[in-house]
């Protein structure tokens, strides 16, 4: 989560779209994700996240975005 602005901004995962494959966990720098029991990602350590895209960028299905 950060604030751009007044704004707070989140990576927001979609978990009927996220397959699971872990694409976004490796691309995170921060290890700020990491892959549920149920088998989608979720935040592990949303206060680390810096927005900086990797994620969303380097998810195949779309799930993850910046919002």
């Amino acid at each position: 989560m950060a604030h751009i602005g007044n704004e707070i901004l989140s990576a927001v995962i979609d978990i009927e779209a996220c397959v699971g494959c872990g694409t976004c966990v490796e691309a995170c720098p921060l290890e700020c994700l990491e892959l549920s029991d149920e088998g989608y990602a979720v935040m592990a350590n949303a206060e680390a996240c810096v927005l900086d895209g990797s994620c969303e960028a380097a998810c195949p299905n779309g799930a993850i975005s910046i919002q």
